[in-house]
């Protein structure tokens, strides 16, 4: 019989719970003890309620994808859009580490983790929406997806992992990274 007051969502906020205490890499050491610990059981006890690891990673990965992708909907079209999409992902990240070290995590190589794969899939989607919104030609929509998530992702990865040491504000290089993103993307668009 399950345990009072646990269940398969419950085991999944425990997880949620587990990355938030964490930095961006509290996804790779995100374990069944760990949150069974926060449970107050023994790690057989989650077995009840999740088929393992690996699916309550799914499981985890799904919510925090999601929320990433609630966030992004919420940037209003116009031409400042793939700068706010930019500054939204950041500040997700910035106030959620270990979730959005989620939302890019080994799932994603997992061709099993089905539900993880449709959750990144809305997240593209939005993109998309967006980019159409700001006028990226159809034959360079995706492009622009992968130019802007790989310049904001390596930006925010190297930021929140103490890799800008120098002295200069990293504001002003995110900025710029920004700025010139967007007239590469223009460019491209009018190429």
């Amino acid at each position: 019989m399950p345990r009072a007051g646990l269940s398969t969502a419950r085991v999944v906020e425990l997880a949620l719970e587990e990355l938030d205490d964490g930095d961006i890499c509290a996804w790779d050491t995100l374990t069944l003890a760990a949150v069974a610990a926060r449970a107050g059981v023994a790690v057989p006890s989650l077995y009840k309620h999740v088929r393992g690891l690996d699916a309550l990673r799914v499981s985890v990965a799904v919510v925090c994808i999601d929320q990433l992708t609630a966030a992004l909907a919420q940037v209003p079209p116009g031409p400042q859009v793939v700068r706010d999409l930019a500054v939204t992902t950041r500040a997700f990240a910035h106030a959620h580490p270990g979730r959005y070290g989620a939302t890019q995590a080994a799932w994603a190589t997992d061709p099993a983790a089905t539900e993880a794969h449709q959750a990144a899939a809305r997240t593209v989607e939005t993109l998309v929406a967006a980019l159409t919104a700001a006028n990226v030609p159809q034959d360079h929509r995706i492009d622009a997806v992968r130019a802007l998530r790989a310049a904001v992702h390596g930006f925010v990865l190297l930021e929140l992992s103490g890799g800008f040491g120098l002295a200069e504000p990293v504001d002003t290089s995110f900025d710029y990274l920004v700025k010139h993103l967007l007239q590469g993307l223009v460019q491209r668009a009018d190429n």
